[in-house]
């Protein structure tokens, strides 16, 4: 017994205090803080900047003196005069919508194919796995002449919020494709072999036990694709066009992204489009809590 004791060397195993950790080790927390500082400072400038450019363009001084509430920017009808944002705001809302209808239920539904039935290692999984990830690089401006070329003249839709909407399904859906997959397979092989040990089948393990806890990055990929879609310009452009009414599937409309673009363009309303950056802003961020908000419901009910 100690003639073995003697051969092995002896190990520390005790856990390192803050003054013995490596001088290379506090370099990159303090690099981590500092990069973390300087993102929430950027945001926080760029916040600022809209909103201190951008809410006083809702007021204006009557007669009187008295500040009032610039009601025409929210007319029903745009015009030269009024450079109403009201068509946009509900084109914005048509156009997210109708992408996700596109980009959601491929994109689920390919990653829980990859992630639960697909056999792993197969040449069709790696091939799909490149495909989305050169896909996800590829510039906004070729997604915009493959949505023109495709849906707007080969399959004559028009410029129309249908070809727009299929455009960006096609430009979120690798994400959302990737982001499944990644989020199924960080689900603990456990959670799956219990289910399996209690007799449930491989589509009610993968509905009720696996989905509900990679919800939330599954909602992370919705959010993401949220605001691409939200902030999406030359895409539109060559594919739902500038249309200035509410605009139906068929017909031609202009985003609150595509609206400021042409505002900033046109060079005589300057300061009416950062009142449209304030309010797609506000609407970026009330989809995000209210996605964040189902994310947590599903998870506690998971």
């Amino acid at each position: 017994m100690s003639e073995a004791t003697a051969i092995l060397p002896e190990v520390d195993i005790s856990v390192p205090t803050k003054k013995s950790l490596h001088l290379g080790s506090r370099f990159l927390k303090a690099l981590c803080w500092v990069a973390g500082f300087v993102a929430i400072g950027i945001l926080l400038l760029i916040v600022a900047y809209i909103l201190i450019n951008g809410v006083p363009e809702f007021f204006y001084r009557d007669e009187q003196g008295a500040l009032q509430f610039k009601s025409s920017l929210f007319a029903v009808k745009y015009s030269s005069r009024n450079l109403s944002m009201l068509p946009s705001i509900l084109n914005t809302l048509t156009m997210t919508l109708l992408s996700l209808l596109v980009s959601v239920p491929l994109g689920v539904g390919g990653g829980i194919y990859l992630a639960e039935y697909a056999k792993p290692g197969s040449k069709l999984v790696k091939a799909i796995r490149v495909t989305a990830e050169t896909l996800a690089g590829i510039p906004s401006i070729i997604y915009a002449l493959f949505g023109m070329l495709v849906f707007v003249v080969t399959l004559k839709m028009g410029i129309s919020m249908l070809s727009g909407a299929l455009t960006l399904g096609t430009m979120t859906l690798p994400l959302i494709l990737r982001q499944t997959e990644e989020s199924l397979l960080s689900v603990p092989m456990s959670y799956r072999e219990g289910s399996f040990g209690l007799g449930a089948g491989k589509l009610r393990t993968t509905v009720r036990i696996v989905l509900p806890v990679a919800m939330p990055g599954i909602l992370a990929a919705v959010l993401l694709s949220i605001g691409r879609i939200s902030g999406e310009t030359a895409a539109l452009i060559f594919t739902s066009g500038t249309g200035t009414s509410i605009a139906g599937i068929a017909d031609s409309g202009r985003t609150l992204a595509v609206h400021l673009f042409k505002l900033q363009e046109e060079g005589r309303a300057v300061g009416a489009s950062f009142a449209v950056a304030v309010v797609l802003l506000i609407i970026v961020v009330l989809m995000n809590a209210l996605s964040s908000y189902i994310a947590r419901k599903l998870t506690k009910k998971g």
